[in-house]
């Protein structure tokens, strides 16, 4: 009796788990969404910064790509601007394990943030990675 209500309980935990797995809530879509967005991004641009439109940190970083490389591309999103900001600013601390801005990639190639950028620009490096 004890082993058959064992597997009815096992049996019921694993088609609940199967269940929410193949049906995502629109909060988990929502993630996943901001996840492939992020990737795609990165993955498409030479250059991307992940801003906030008031953050005087990332206005020195697009400024000196504006400055320094007034040819190349440069993908800013601002995240205080976007519905799916946080989600997005969540999903890059996962990956870069960096929760401020700006957030900088060159060639698919985290940079870090505003400080790195102008360190890196000190010694020529942000041309040699263009």
């Amino acid at each position: 009796m004890a082993s058959r209500r064992a597997s009815s309980i096992f049996s019921i935990l694993f088609s609940t788990s199967q269940a929410s797995s193949a049906n995502p809530s629109s909060r988990q879509l929502e993630v996943m969404a901001a996840k492939d967005l992020v990737n795609k991004i990165i993955a498409e641009n030479r250059v991307v910064i992940f801003s906030k439109s008031y953050c005087p940190y990332c206005k020195s970083a697009k400024d000196l790509f504006a400055t320094k490389f007034p040819d190349v591309q440069v993908k800013v999103l601002e995240l205080d601007l976007r519905d799916d900001g946080p989600d997005v600013q969540g999903y890059l601390a996962q990956l870069t394990n960096q929760r401020t801005v700006p957030n900088i990639f060159i060639n698919q190639k985290h940079i870090g943030g505003n400080d790195n950028l102008q360190a890196l620009q000190k010694k020529d490096g942000v041309k040699a990675l263009l």
